[in-house]
């Protein structure tokens, strides 16, 4: 410490006057609450919070705000970072998967109805499926978290389903049992495929029901609100599937003579 405070100090007066350290600072040893450590040339010090009570995302807005209202001297500057900024990568990750996976769904819809009009149809209806999922997502919160996009991509998958499920039903009525394209086919293939749907549904939204009764606990930071989006998401997407999709089916599903029917030959 000695040699410390006999550090000589330039005083940039003009005439080169020298002073010692321990005539202008005061040098002591004393503990120190916190380190500061470099990164890129830089000094930085690391104020770490953890989260009780709320949802990371609320809290990291409220930092910001306050954070941004701040006027830090020149050369300083402040990040949020740790859990939110690795969440963040993970939902721009999960973005680019459910546009990948719509387009495969396109595709899958095309190929299994055999009409690119069927298929844009039903792909154009399945977001109304997701009302229910953000219905239940703003009544548990009004966060979008992880475990919220798992939810909708979840539900997205079951209406597909479903809405193939319907369909084909209708096109096998009309192509293998010779049922004429009315509104009594229609009627029928929406009545023969109630209970797979509901059986699909209930099943589903059943085993998420006790995530939604004992609510918001600490370590289900991803499970409640996946199936707060499941449970909700599945009752519009039932009703969507029994009674939209027929609808739309009955009026712009007819096809051309000439198109996808089978030929059928019978022996006399």
């Amino acid at each position: 410490m000695a040699a410390i405070s006999d550090l000589p100090l330039d005083t940039n007066t003009g005439n080169g006057k020298i002073v010692r350290l321990g005539d202008v600072a005061t040098v002591k040893v004393q503990p120190n609450p916190s380190s500061i450590d470099r990164e890129n040339d830089s000094r930085k010090i690391d104020v770490a919070a953890s989260v009780q009570g709320r949802d990371l995302g609320s809290v990291v807005g409220d930092v910001e705000k306050v954070v941004s209202s701040m006027n830090l001297p020149q050369g300083y500057d402040a990040a949020v970072l740790g859990e939110y900024t690795e969440r963040q990568g993970a939902q721009n990750s999960l973005f680019l998967v459910g546009v990948l996976a719509a387009l495969a769904i396109l595709l899958l819809l095309q190929t299994s109805f055999r009409s690119w009009r069927l298929a844009v149809l039903i792909l154009a209806t399945l977001p109304m499926a997701l009302v229910g999922g953000a219905i239940g997502a703003y009544l548990g919160g009004g966060i979008i978290s992880i475990g919220s996009l798992v939810g909708f991509f979840t539900v997205f998958g079951i209406a597909a389903r479903n809405g193939i499920l319907l369909i084909n039903h209708f096109q096998h009525l009309e192509d293998v049992e010779g049922e004429p394209f009315s509104r009594d086919l229609v009627v029928r293939g929406a009545r023969e495929r109630l209970a797979p749907i509901l059986m699909t549904s209930l099943a589903t939204g059943l085993a998420v029901v006790p995530l939604v009764v004992l609510g918001y606990r600490p370590g289900d930071e991803i499970e409640y609100p996946l199936a707060v989006v499941i449970l909700g998401g599945l009752l519009t997407s039932t009703l969507l599937n029994l009674f939209l999709v027929p609808s739309l089916y009955l009026r712009f599903g007819r096809r051309g003579e000439g198109g996808s029917r089978r030929l059928r030959l019978r022996r006399s």
